[in-house]
């Protein structure tokens, strides 16, 4: 887990945001919950975050998963899927939630990692959303 309030931390992670989604998705908020970096010698060249869920009981939510292309295929995400699962049983949460839309690569990720659609009570995203939870219990 990395500090995002450091300068350093927080202009990784903004520089990785922005490599991975490009202008798909809004750039969250660093200094909100906990945020992940993985390294290839001194190079940020993959990220997470995670967040208390407002979307379902006693979750964690991801803020973002993202890898640089040219690290894809190593199981970078889902390392850092795993660390933010090991962040959640700390935090005694139910189970961590997120969605993918138009990202076969992704969905296919959270499959591996034991993670299974779901139909939220109150859906957060655009149409055509998958939804993902992997219970902690």
């Amino acid at each position: 887990m990395v500090d995002a309030s450091d300068d350093d931390v927080a202009d990784a992670l903004t520089d990785l945001h922005r490599l991975t989604f490009f202008d798909a998705a809004a750039m969250p908020d660093f200094e909100l919950g906990a945020w992940w970096l993985a390294h290839q010698c001194d190079n940020a060249v993959a990220f997470a975050g995670v967040v208390p869920s407002t979307y379902a009981r006693n979750c964690g939510s991801f803020s973002r998963v993202g890898v640089l292309q040219r690290h894809r295929g190593w199981g970078l995400q889902l390392r850092l899927m795993r660390a933010v699962e090991a962040r959640g049983r700390r935090m005694r949460w139910n189970g961590i939630v997120s969605d993918t839309t138009d990202n076969s690569f992704s969905a296919n990720n959270f499959i591996r990692a034991g993670y299974r659609l779901y139909e939220p009570e109150a859906p957060w995203a655009r149409p055509h959303t998958l939804y993902w939870r992997r219970s902690l219990r």
